[in-house]
């Protein structure tokens, strides 16, 4: 049985990303208030797997994870993709009549903007959790609050679906990482079908140090397919640079490396895995 820490409750889209990953496995999901909770599992028990969300097509990076990846010494076992699907919910009592607060993550009320200024009267309430909201309305009987979740997370807590589908944008995909143990890293992905890995390096403050580095990567047909910055605290100017790359020749893609540490600072591999 595979043991997998999340971000939130039963029910959750991390919930939802874990168990179509490790779909005909068995599962057991660890469930955490924070994504510095799911490291610190990982850190405490080397057999915990992480599921983190990385990125969203609409909401864009989460760049808090970005820095909690680098420094906790895990590494990138695969990823996942997820179509987001949002429901409004609320306790079987009420309907649109009596409703007039909607709870969810943040992220989930920016993705149903739309949605909801159709209904100016409710109040909109961020919670740690879009199932956790749910969960949290039906354990405490609060007539006349709402939830935005998955609608199989509304009915999975005994929630009445009033309305199915309701994020502005149906091309809404979350991408999600699959992370663990250094150590444990080579029992959940075969190397040699790795063709995706995840940077991080910094640059020297110089005039064309970053395109020195795509140049070189572009040279031994490395495919970027995403880059990042984020400064480095206390260093004005200077910056980290998280990358993503694809390649089909990984003799190729091994040079390049290779062929860049000479012009970058601390780089570090966090993940070869295979891309879906």
């Amino acid at each position: 049985m595979k043991r997998i820490a999340i971000q939130g409750n039963i029910g959750s889209f991390h919930d939802i990303a874990a168990h179509q990953y490790f779909e005909g496995e068995q599962v057991q999901l660890i469930c955490c208030a924070t994504f510095e909770e799911i490291f610190r599992k990982i850190e405490d028990d080397p057999t915990v797997i992480g599921m983190i969300a990385i990125e969203n097509t609409i909401a864009g990076s989460l760049l808090h994870n970005y820095e909690l990846l680098r420094s906790s010494g895990t590494t990138i076992v695969g990823e996942h993709k997820l179509h987001i699907q949002h429901a409004i919910c609320c306790l079987p009592e009420d309907g649109w009549d009596s409703i007039h607060e909607v709870h969810s993550h943040p992220v989930a009320l920016m993705q149903c903007r739309r949605f909801l200024a159709e209904y100016p009267h409710l109040k909109a309430v961020e919670a740690e959790d879009t199932a956790g909201a749910a969960a949290y309305i039906q354990r405490s009987n609060a007539r006349g609050w709402a939830a935005i979740c998955h609608a199989d997370a509304a009915k999975m807590y005994g929630m009445k679906v009033l309305e199915d589908h309701i994020e502005d944008n149906k091309h809404n995909f979350t991408r999600f990482l699959v992370v663990t143990d250094r150590r444990k890293a080579d029992f959940l992905r075969p190397l040699e079908r790795a063709d995706k890995a995840s940077l991080v390096f910094s640059l020297p403050h110089e005039e064309g140090s970053l395109s020195k580095v795509l140049t070189i990567l572009s040279f031994y047909n490395i495919n970027l397919t995403k880059i990042q910055s984020l400064p480095v605290i206390g260093h004005e100017w200077e910056y980290l640079f998280y990358v993503d790359v694809t390649y089909t020749d990984s003799t190729r893609y091994r040079q390049s490396i290779d062929a860049i540490i000479p012009l970058t600072k601390e780089l570090k591999i966090i993940g070869e895995y295979e891309q879906r």
